[in-house]
C-alpha cells in the first residue's frame, strides 16, 4: 500500500503527466483564440511536448509562453500564410465540386491531394519552427522535406490527428458529448505529446552531436 502511495509510482507519474497536457491543452487554446496567435500558440504547444518526450520540461505554463514570444513573429507569418493557403484549397474544393462531368471530379481529385500536402505540412512547420532556428522559407521547405524523407512516420502522425474523426461514428449522443468534451480538455496536447515521439526521432537526424540539448539548433536547412 505505501509503495503505491510513493509519488515516484508509475501510476501518480502517469496522472501528473495527465495533467500536464490539460493544462498545456487549455493554455494553447485559449492563445489559439485570436486566430492570428494560433501559431505562435501551436508552436509552443509543441515546444513544450518535444522537452516532455526528452524528459526535459520543468515548467509547463513557463516553457509556453517563453516560446510563444521567442518565436511569435514567424508563427505568425506562418499561421497568415496557412490560413491563406487553406482559404484558397477551400474555395478551390467548392468549384470543383459545382463543375459538371468528370472535369469537376478530376479537380477535385487534385485539390484533395493538395489538402493532403497541406495537411501533412500543418503536423511538421510548427514543431520544426519550435526545435530549429531557420528563416520562414527554409521552415517550410524543410517541413515537406522532412515529412517526405520519413514517410512511415509522417503517416502514422497522420492517422493519430485524424483519430478525433472517430466521434463522429459514435452512435450514442451521450457517449460522444462526453468524449468530445474530453478531447477539449486535453486532446490537442494528447495528439501534439504522442506525435512528440516520432518529430524526437526525426529531428534526432538533424541536431549537431555537440548541440546543448536546452537550446534550439542553428538554423542550417537540410
Amino acid at each position: 500500500m505505501g509503495r503505491f502511495f510513493n509519488m515516484d509510482n508509475k501510476f501518480f507519474a502517469f496522472m501528473g503527466r495527465i495533467a500536464d497536457l490539460c493544462i498545456l491543452n487549455i493554455i494553447c487554446l485559449v492563445c489559439c483564440i485570436p486566430i492570428v496567435t494560433a501559431g505562435a500558440s501551436i508552436t509552443a504547444m509543441y515546444y513544450v511536448t518535444l522537452k516532455m518526450v526528452r524528459n526535459e520540461e520543468a515548467y509547463i505554463v513557463r516553457s509556453f509562453f517563453k516560446s510563444f514570444k521567442d518565436n511569435f513573429k514567424q508563427a505568425t507569418i506562418i499561421n497568415l500564410i496557412m490560413i491563406a493557403v487553406g482559404v484558397v484549397l477551400y474555395l478551390d474544393l467548392n468549384v470543383a465540386k459545382n463543375m459538371p462531368g468528370s472535369a469537376g471530379q478530376i479537380f477535385h481529385v487534385i485539390f484533395m491531394a493538395f489538402v493532403i500536402i497541406y495537411y501533412v505540412l500543418f503536423l511538421y512547420v510548427y514543431p520544426i519552427l519550435a526545435r530549429f532556428y531557420n528563416t520562414i522559407r527554409n521552415t517550410i521547405k524543410n517541413a515537406l522535406f522532412m515529412a517526405i524523407r520519413h514517410l512511415p512516420y509522417t503517416v502514422v502522425m497522420v492517422l493519430i490527428g485524424l483519430c478525433p474523426l472517430l466521434l463522429l461514428f459514435i452512435g450514442s449522443y451521450q457517449i460522444q458529448s462526453t468524449l468530445f468534451v474530453l478531447f477539449l480538455v486535453m486532446g490537442f496536447g494528447v495528439i501534439a505529446y504522442c506525435n512528440s515521439f516520432f518529430l524526437v526521432k526525426i529531428f534526432d537526424h538533424y541536431m549537431p552531436k555537440e548541440e546543448n540539448e536546452e537550446q534550439k539548433s542553428e538554423g542550417t536547412e537540410v
